[in-house]
This record gives structure tokens, sequence and C-alpha cells, in this order.
């Protein structure tokens, strides 16, 4: 079942569906623990991806939640949480710990989509160009830990052509980004000829916002949205936005819903994606 999901994402689907389950039955964790014979603690590590439940207490809490009928499919994503292994494993202590979460989650999404308010993002970007956004941020980063970010930063980019099954990917980029400069003005324009190249995948959207619509919804700046595969029944998905100290996650449905209909919004006032690509071809000739 989900094979091909990222072990931190299994955790993290089983936390929070244990405690969705419990709410929804009307229980409190103290009632959850009577009947585990557990102390309280315990069942909110299981609902906070601390610890995965062993196969009886899960038969006892789903049947306890009034979903039995749902033990052998939690069953098969606690085995494949224990025995899967994440991808950037290797990577790990390369970015910020809050980022090891979203690495996980965008490698196994099923939809991604966002608004992209300052630069081109790294799903996207070229080596030059990464090496130009990352010393901005860091300037301080040792050599060995530069070359290291930038390797993961191109290694996440390997899920656009995932197989099987590649995301859905469609992402708004502000008029504002065709412009920036990064480095050597070259570097702009080898990042938007690799635009236009990544157009042409069946599964990716790009559509650039306008300077002249002015404010509108996503003026507060930069966020993500991920969707997750249907066999993840009742997952919401995942709202995302970024700071230089900390990346917050939204998992209420009301606050994801928030997020998608403001990315729907900025839809609407951005051009179509044949005319984004017409505008990258003519930034493109602009600059060279």
């Amino acid at each position: 079942m989900v094979a091909s999901s990222s072990p931190t994402v299994l955790r993290r689907y089983v936390a929070l569906e244990l405690r969705r389950l419990r709410e929804t039955a009307g229980f409190k964790r103290e009632q959850v623990a009577e009947r585990l014979r557990c102390v309280v603690s315990h069942v909110s590590h299981l609902e906070t991806m601390r610890n995965l439940p062993k196969g009886p207490e899960l038969e006892v809490l789903l049947d306890f939640y009034g979903a039995a009928e749902r033990i052998p499919a939690f069953l098969d994503l606690v085995d494949s949480a224990r025995k899967g292994r994440d991808w950037w494993i290797p990577f790990k202590g390369t970015a910020p710990e809050w980022f090891d979460l979203f690495l996980a989650m965008e490698s196994s999404a099923m939809q991604i989509d966002s608004y992209d308010s300052m630069i081109v993002p790294g799903l996207f970007q070229t080596p030059a160009y990464a090496k130009a956004v990352i010393r901005a941020g860091e300037p301080e980063l040792a050599d060995a830990e530069f070359a290291r970010r930038l390797e993961l930063r191109m290694a996440r980019q390997d899920v656009l052509t995932r197989q099987p099954d590649p995301p859905i990917v469609w992402r708004v980029l502000d008029e504002s980004v065709l412009y920036r400069p990064a480095g050597e003005p070259q570097v702009l324009v080898e990042q938007l000829e690799h635009l236009v190249k990544l157009l042409d995948l069946p599964t990716l959207t790009v559509q650039v916002l306008p300077l002249e619509v002015g404010v509108h919804a996503g003026i507060d700046g930069t966020f993500t949205v991920l969707t997750f595969p249907p066999e993840l029944e009742g997952d919401p998905g995942i709202g995302y936005t970024e700071a230089p100290t900390r990346g917050t996650y939204y998992e209420d449905q009301a606050e994801i819903m928030t997020y998608r209909n403001t990315l729907r919004r900025i839809q609407v006032h951005a051009r179509a994606p044949d005319d984004t690509r017409t505008l990258l071809v003519r930034r493109i000739e602009e600059l060279t």
C-alpha cells in the first residue's frame, strides 16, 4: 500500500488518523490509555509521530474507535513505515532539521501547488542559479557544506520525473522573479531557458502573475500546498510556508483550504500557461 511513499509520510499519516479517529469516536486520551493499559504519554506519542503502534495495540485501537475494517490497511501502512527509508537520509543534517519533513512529503506528494513570490523555486533551479540563492541566504556556509546543500537541492528535482506516477505540479511565479538577477546575467538566462524546457513535462504547469495585477491574494509571500495519494484516506494534505529560521506546517483542514483558495484566486489573475511560455521566451530574448 502506497509503496512509493516516504516512511516519514506514512508515520505522519498514521499519527494524524489515530488522533482523528479517537476524536471522532469521542474519546479522551485518558480513556484510550485505560483501554490499552498504558500511560497517557504513550497515546500522545502515537498521535504525534514519536512512536509507531505495535500490531496488537493497533488492532485494539481501531476496534475501540469503531474502525475495525481498516485494521489490515493500517497494518500494511505501519509495516511499510518501519521498513522504508527516506531518500534524503544520506543528506541528513545538510538542511535545517525542520525541513526534513518537507523533503519527505514533497517526494511522496500526488500534487504540488505553490505561489513563488521572490525566486524560481528549488524544484526548478539550475545549479548556477541555486548556487546564487544558497550563497545569498547563507553566505557563511563552509565550502563542503555549501556543496552538500547544492547536491541536496539538485537531488530533490528527481521528484518531477518520479516513476511511476510523477506528481502534478502547478506553480505560479511572480513576474518579478523573471527580472531578479542571480549573479552574472547569464545565470538568469540559463535559468529561464531551463524553465521553458520544463514546460514540456506533461505533468507540469507554470503561470506568471503580472506585476500590473498589483496587490493580490498572495501578497504575504510564497507558500506551497501538497496533496497526497487517495490511498491515504482522509489526509487533507498540508500547507507550508518558510522563514529563515523555521518552516511552518499547516495540517488543519480549514487552514489548508484557505491556502488552496488563495492559490485559485492568484491563478485567475495569472497569465495562461501558453502565454507564460511566450513571456519567458520574450524575456530570454531581452536578456540576450
